[in-house]
């Protein structure tokens, strides 16, 4: 197997032919009482866990918005990818409700987000013009694709030291977003293409909507995990949630920009994440990426 920095000096753009990987993750060693489980970080656990209540949702209502349309596509290599996409994110959408199930064991009041969430997209596929779905689709995958690049480039800070089920859950899971990063917004300029003004609106208005879904989620395990009976944890769980979304509001300055393309982004050229290169190779060679003890992730990356 290539070691991380070996993966690192390949040419290959990981938006280039994106795989589809029918992993399934096998939460029954997740203690129900012990749902924070990074660590290293665990507001940021409680923060994914929280944004992962939305996910699931959104991720079946781009699967519904580009079968919808994909028929209308021309560019075969674009209705390559949008195949792609589809794939990996109704796989994400699969795992995750599975996990809002064991989420919903500890915090009961989810069940009504849950809802919410899901009821509030079948109402958006059904009464929102065509524009405005494939628009937010653009938006929305905007924060996941920018979200994918925090965290593998924060990887040691956020989940060094992490369950191994969690933790493989969340590396697959952003090393996806990344190499489909770019679909959604090629998709969107296949239909809309100079229309930056809805693009940029689109963008806005999807952070909004991520920042408010994930914060009634959040206050609900903060309410859960009885932070308020201990002040000092309560505000540094919300220390963490406004430092996570303001980082994602200011990665997504240049994504307003006429001249972004996700493409571009160095993570995707140069400076590739040295985890999600050891990841796709150590998948590649055929090991075991649903769980990632911290043995095997030194192996991974050639430290061991």
């Amino acid at each position: 197997m290539k070691t991380a920095s070996q993966a690192n000096s390949q040419p290959a753009h990981p938006m280039d032919e994106i795989p589809v990987r029918p992993l399934r993750f096998d939460f029954s060693s997740v203690d129900a009482a012990d749902v924070l489980w990074s660590q290293s970080s665990p507001w940021f656990a409680m923060f994914i866990n929280a944004l992962g209540i939305d996910v699931p949702h959104f991720e079946r209502f781009l699967v519904r918005v580009m079968r919808e349309h994909r028929d209308e596509l021309e560019d075969p290599a674009l209705l390559k990818d949008v195949g792609a996409i589809i794939g990996q994110e109704a796989h994400h959408a699969f795992n995750f409700k599975r996990w809002t199930q064991r989420l919903v064991e500890r915090y009961p009041p989810l069940a009504a987000v849950d809802t919410a969430a899901r009821e509030g997209f079948e109402e958006q596929f059904a009464r929102k013009s065509k524009k405005f779905r494939i628009g937010f689709v653009a938006g929305y995958e905007t924060f996941t694709f920018l979200g994918g690049m925090i965290i593998l480039n924060r990887y040691r800070e956020l989940m060094g030291n992490a369950d191994p089920v969690l933790r493989a859950l969340w590396v697959w899971h952003q090393v996806e977003e990344v190499e489909h990063g770019a679909v959604a917004f090629d998709f969107y300029r296949a239909f809309y293409a100079g229309q930056e003004w809805h693009r940029r609106w689109m963008v806005i208005r999807a952070f909004a909507h991520i920042s408010g879904e994930t914060f009634k989620a959040y206050r609900v395990m903060v309410k859960g995990e009885g932070l308020y009976r201990k002040p000092r944890k309560a505000l540094g769980a919300w220390w963490f949630f406004l430092r996570f979304a303001t980082d994602l509001a200011v990665a997504a300055i240049p994504v307003l920009s006429s001249r972004y393309h996700p493409r571009a982004h160095p993570i995707c050229n140069d400076r590739q994440n040295p985890v999600a290169v050891a990841w796709r190779d150590f998948h590649e060679a055929g090991g075991e990426t649903r769980s990632l003890n911290n043995e095997k992730v030194a192996a991974m990356l050639g430290e061991s």
